[in-house]
């Protein structure tokens, strides 16, 4: 049975219906109310499961709203459950509001593990996945996006990042202008569903790739980390000499840059500024 004035936070299939775990089922079952992304959605998940708990919205744009409503029934004693349109709650999904919320009323909070598209795709990229940082969504506008990756542009750890399909060309650009184009990459679209697909490469293939076949579906992306000892080998004034030997063999201050930048792992937009101090 499940406990009174608690909310529980229960992970749903990424696609494959049958990753839906025993204890999901009999807590969405047994609890007052299920507090849903998309109810439409949710919907389709309970009727399958044969579910008739009643449901909510709870999703970002009315998280704010929603959140004191639903604080309100589990102070008296109402059980809730917590569902996203797939993956566990929270997790780059709405969420986090509702759960700090209950932290600062001492409402108890119980997860109910699932799977997760970023460490279900990190599992099988065959990239190293001992440490590891989990960015989510990058922001759309780019100056907000150049920035933010910036500041990781010499993390050491596999990066893992979610984009929407529309945005990987977009994407992929902007970390070749970070991260160099021969960075390894596994870019992991539609996980546990018909057309599941883990793509393997460098960045700049993908670039390649995805030139010829248009992005589709939901997509994880691994990122290789820096390599950390080849990055601090160089002084800057190493590295300018570098770009003046390269110059003084008739590239132009962007080719040496590019051809610096896959070498060394240092981002070319850096070594173009450095290579822009290079007096003629």
């Amino acid at each position: 049975m499940t406990d009174s004035k608690t909310l529980y936070i229960v992970g749903t299939p990424l696609g494959n219906l049958e990753d839906m775990t025993f204890r999901a089922i009999r807590i969405l079952k047994e609890v007052d109310i299920i507090a849903a992304e998309d109810t439409r959605h949710t919907g389709k998940l309970l009727q399958h499961f044969q579910i008739e708990t009643p449901q909510i919205s709870y999703y970002e744009h009315n998280a704010n709203r929603r959140t004191p409503e639903l604080i309100q029934k589990l102070e008296k004693g109402d059980a809730i459950a917590l569902v996203t349109d797939a993956g566990m709650p929270a997790i780059s999904d709405p969420g986090y509001e509702l759960v700090k919320a209950c932290a600062a009323a001492q409402i108890n909070v119980i997860p109910i593990p699932g799977a997760t598209a970023a460490m279900t795709a990190l599992a099988a990229s065959g990239i190293e996945s001992d440490r590891f940082i989990f960015e989510g969504f990058l922001p759309t506008k780019n100056k907000e996006r150049k920035a933010r990756l910036q500041q990781i542009q010499r993390e050491t750890r596999s990066l893992i990042f979610y984009e929407a399909p529309h945005r990987v060309l977009q994407t992929l650009t902007d970390f070749v202008d970070i991260f160099g184009q021969n960075r390894p990459i596994v870019l992991a679209r539609e996980l546990t569903k018909m057309h599941e697909q883990f793509w393997r490469g460098t960045i700049g293939e993908a670039i390649s790739y995805y030139q010829e076949n248009t992005p589709k579906g939901e997509f994880t992306l691994i990122v290789a980390g820096g390599d950390a000892a080849t990055q601090m080998a160089l002084t800057e004034d190493q590295l300018k000499l570098e770009l003046q030997k390269l110059i003084a063999e008739g590239m132009s201050r962007s080719q040496a840059s590019r051809h610096l930048a896959q070498v060394t792992a240092i981002p070319r937009r850096e070594l173009y500024q450095l290579a822009l101090a290079i007096e003629e």
